[in-house]
Parts: structure tokens; C-alpha cells; sequence
């Protein structure tokens, strides 16, 4: 409730093209941006913004860049982050699992070795297939869950064997490896 008063009462809201479309019958009038840089314009032109962002802004999200940026945050209200969520429809616990984020930067998938569960967060040049395809050249055997546009109708999970051909359906996806270990 608190997030959608917010909505509501924040003279300027912007938001990312995803969130922005999803709160179209919250608000009109909200401003659509698609790359994190235009934020600094933005909180230049105006004094005081509501930012929207989905999944948790904490974990590799929008308050890293806005520290960087020496922007004050005033509050943070986190949404469900996208992979709670999966964890949740998969009906397993990520106590002690491995996270991590290929989504703009590139990681080594060495530490999935180490770990049971792995958690990734994707995007288009680190989908779900090429991820498969680099743990079972690494020898890594288990399987792979992948979901995509998590909390939208056109959501879909899809399990795989690791290296087992695999459908990218969109770039929005987590990955969750389930580790065979010994």
C-alpha cells in the first residue's frame, strides 16, 4: 500500500518501461525511461522524484548506481526481488545459495561448483541457453531452471538438464542451478 500511495502522490514518478507499463492504471502520467543514466537528468531537472524499479534496488539494483552517483536517497520500499519470487514457485529455500548477476556484467561461474543452488540473474548476451551451455562444458551436471517475465501473464519456468537445449524466450529470466554435487 505504502508503494502505491507513493505512486499516487509524487508529483514526478519515473519508471522503467516494464514497471511503467504495468502501472499505467495507477497513473498516466508517469515517465517512461529505459537506460539508468537518464535518472541524473532527471533529479537535475526536477527537486523531488519517485523512482520505480522492479525486484529488490538493493541487490544489483538502481541504489548502487544512485551512491555512485552521490544521489541522497530519502527511502527505499523494496519490491519482491525476482529471484525470491522464483525460489517461491519452485517450492525450494535459497538459504545458502550462491547469487549472482550476469545481468550487464560479465562473472565467473567457477563458484557454482561450490554451491548446491546458484542463483542468476540473466540478460540477452548471458541468457539461460548460453549459461547452460558454459556449466556443462565446466563438467557441472544438475539442472537448470529458467524464468522468464517472472509475475507477468507470459510468465514461464522451464527445467532442464544442464546442457540440454534450452528456449531464451526473453531476456528478463533467472537462472537457478541445482548443483548435482558429490
Amino acid at each position: 500500500m505504502e508503494v502505491i500511495e507513493a505512486i499516487k502522490s509524487y508529483e514526478n514518478v519515473v519508471a522503467f518501461g516494464r514497471v511503467s507499463n504495468s502501472l499505467e492504471i495507477i497513473r498516466k502520467d508517469i515517465i517512461k525511461i529505459n537506460k539508468v543514466v537518464y535518472i541524473d537528468k532527471l533529479i537535475k531537472e526536477y527537486e523531488h522524484i519517485l523512482i520505480l524499479a522492479s525486484g529488490d534496488p538493493c541487490f544489483y539494483g538502481i541504489v548502487q548506481y544512485l551512491n555512485r552517483q552521490n544521489i541522497v536517497i530519502e527511502k527505499i520500499m523494496p519490491g519482491l526481488s525476482s529471484f525470491q519470487y522464483m525460489m517461491a514457485k519452485l517450492g525450494k529455500s535459497w538459504q545458502g545459495a550462491n547469487l549472482l548477476s550476469l545481468h550487464g556484467r560479465e562473472e565467473n561461474l567457477d563458484t557454482i561448483k561450490e554451491h548446491k543452488f546458484s542463483i542468476i540473474l540473466t540478460d540477452k548476451d548471458n541468457s539461460p541457453s548460453s549459461i547452460s551451455k558454459r556449466l556443462y562444458k565446466m563438467g557441472i551436471e544438475g539442472i537448470i531452471y529458467a524464468g522468464f517475465n517472472l509475475s507477468y501473464e507470459e510468465e514461464r519456468i522451464i527445467k532442464v538438464n544442464i546442457g540440454e537445449a534450452l528456449e531464451d524466450i526473453s531476456p528478463l529470466s533467472v537462472v537457478v542451478v541445482e548443483n548435482a554435487m558429490d
